[in-house]
């Protein structure tokens, strides 16, 4: 299947592309219980944001921020990665169709090794990668997706964002993307008010139909 359509793809990685986010979940759960900052549900709260961010807000102390950063690669460094349902068929979908695409996460460069260890695949499926190095305000500020949008020169109206937290959500649409919310790290109701669409999975979508939908959205 050619697609000739001009349009562009930019995913999240954690609970849209990588069954990652439960295993978050408890890490953080962990570094909040170890060094408390007196807020539940903070692993929730941060979902889409960097860790910069993340430590600026929660762990501003110098000393503090040191060690929440040691805990954090201690445990991210016996995670496992796996992909979600339909994650590897849309992606060949992608690159047997021509459409660009890009990751777009707020994961750091120490992060994405681990992870293109255990996946190496999974490095090559993309035509860039936008990591939390690379910005300077972090999700929901649109400045991800916008460099995304730019790295393959197209506006960022003619790119199909896909995410799963609602600062995710927030930042496709602070792009001016047409955005995909994909439900289970959060409900479906959470993310619909961002969202020009709400799944449950990547194997509900049909390339065909998603493309008619961008299209027909921009006009």
């Amino acid at each position: 299947m050619q697609v000739t359509a001009k349009i562009g793809i930019l995913f999240d990685l954690d609970g849209v592309l990588i069954d990652s986010e439960n295993g978050y979940s408890e890490i953080w759960k962990k570094i909040n219980k170890d060094f408390p900052t007196g807020i539940d549900n903070l692993e929730v709260i941060i979902k889409g944001c960097t860790l910069e961010k993340i430590l600026s807000d929660y762990f501003p102390a110098k000393d503090m921020s040191e060690k929440v950063t040691k805990r954090l690669y201690d445990l991210e460094a016996q995670m496992h990665y796996d992909y979600k349902p339909g994650a590897k068929e849309l992606l060949r979908q992608l690159s047997e169709s021509g459409i660009p695409k890009v990751l777009v996460t707020s994961s750091n460069a120490d992060k994405m090794r681990h992870l293109f260890n255990e996946l190496p695949e999974l490095e090559e499926c993309f035509d860039h990668i936008i990591t939390a190095n690379l910005i300077k305000r972090s999700k929901p500020d649109p400045e991800g997706y916008l460099l995304g949008a730019s790295k393959i020169n197209l506006n960022a109206a003619r790119c199909v964002v896909f995410e799963d937290s609602l600062q995710g959500v927030k930042a496709g649409r602070n792009a001016g993307a047409f955005v995909i919310g994909v439900a289970g790290t959060l409900p479906a109701s959470t993310l619909q008010p961002y969202s020009d669409l709400v799944i449950n999975s990547l194997t509900e979508i049909n390339l065909n139909q998603l493309i008619e939908r961008v299209l027909e959205n921009e006009k």
